[in-house]
């Protein structure tokens, strides 16, 4: 497909993993722009096999001899800095420039480890517990991922999510996620253990039929009730794109997956539109939570968004409870579910074993 549209003289070679390179000899930028614009025409074609079609697309970076490098190697890294502009702009593709290149040799090297940190088993999930307030038990744990990089450490998702959303990878980091969270589920659940746990959902996750498929699919594949899964969206999310967002998580709610707004405060979600969303649970944002005890105005809104969730029937949570007071305060406002630091930072499951073990003995004996 890809030889079809190309001359004789050039050349394609597979890099690694999705990506290929191709070099036009005797050309300029016209020429490697026109060789885009007709690679991405036939991959845009839909490719048959077993009477099924499937549909891809391409981003394409252009680096141009001699302006851009005089080098086979710094020639392919400033396309790959062009290549990831083309996805992050949604393009099909994208010229080298400089204005490109900042911060590039840092993010190039994550972008590249990320492709291949699922394979190496680099991913992991920490736990942090949600208490119900009523009961002092554990409700509910939020899955959150982290990534082992050989050389950098244990990363937060601030350091790489963005990545994965710009370079196409936060749709297998999404499977991954969803895939260990369900297993660990199943554990549980075959432990005698009603213990349900949340994930998050990407804004690129949305328009995506086969991240929602794969979230109905996986329940059903390990035979875990589906309402031990809880899907948590934030409210930029869910205005990215209202009416996919709807169909998704109403088919998603019908089969028994509860839905959680999450950062709920921080968006411009309406109040017309939450009323029609399947929703379960709102999470007020952390950034209202930590400041409540040493801000009214906090407080007020907390206060506020407590009493607009129980007027429509949504259980609240409130995140980023770091000390006794906000815990307190949470309470007497009739907040239903907290978590923070000061129940418990994202765990380890076996960290998570220990400190439920703990805490039951503890309960017990109380």
């Amino acid at each position: 497909m890809v030889r079809s549209v190309l001359r004789q003289s050039d050349t394609v070679s597979r890099l690694g993993g999705d990506e290929f390179g191709v070099v036009l000899p005797n050309t300029n930028q016209n020429g490697g722009i026109i060789a885009a614009d007709k690679l991405f025409e036939a991959l845009s074609q839909p490719l048959y096999v077993e009477g099924q079609s499937f549909h891809m697309g391409a981003s394409v970076g252009i680096a141009v001899y001699p302006e851009h490098g005089t080098d086979d190697s710094t020639l392919l890294r400033r396309a790959d800095v062009a290549m990831y502009t083309a996805k992050r702009q949604k393009t099909s593709y994208s010229v080298y420039s400089e204005e490109q290149d900042q911060d590039s040799h840092v993010r190039l090297a994550l972008s590249r480890d990320l492709r291949y940190a699922i394979g190496r088993k680099e991913l992991l999930l920490q736990y942090q517990p949600k208490i119900d307030m009523r009961t002092k038990e554990v409700h509910a744990v939020e899955a959150l991922v982290r990534w082992k990089h050989p050389e950098r450490g244990l990363l937060f998702p601030d350091r790489f999510m963005l990545l994965a959303e710009q370079t196409g990878l936060v749709k297998p980091l999404s499977l991954w996620v969803l895939d260990e969270a369900i297993r660990q589920c199943l554990v549980w659940h075959e432990a005698g253990k009603s213990l349900g746990i949340a994930i998050n959902l990407s804004a690129s996750s949305i328009p995506d039929s086969q991240v929602g498929d794969m979230i109905a699919h996986y329940p059903r594949a390990y035979r875990v009730p589906a309402s031990m899964l809880e899907i948590e969206v934030t409210e930029s999310v869910l205005m990215s794109d209202p009416t996919r967002a709807l169909q998704v998580l109403s088919r998603l709610h019908h089969m028994g997956v509860r839905i959680a707004i999450d950062d709920f405060g921080t968006g411009y979600s309406s109040l017309a539109y939450l009323k029609r969303l399947p929703v379960d649970e709102i999470k007020i944002d952390k950034s209202f939570v930590m400041e409540m005890s040493g801000n009214s105005e906090d407080a007020l809104i907390v206060r506020y968004i407590i009493d607009l969730g129980h007027n429509l029937g949504l259980r609240v949570v409130a995140e980023g409870v770091e000390d006794d007071e906000t815990w307190n305060m949470l309470e007497a406002m009739g907040c239903d579910v907290v978590q923070g630091f000061f129940v418990s930072r994202p765990l380890n499951l076996s960290d998570l074993s220990f400190w439920m073990s703990k805490r039951q003995s503890e309960a017990a004996t109380a």
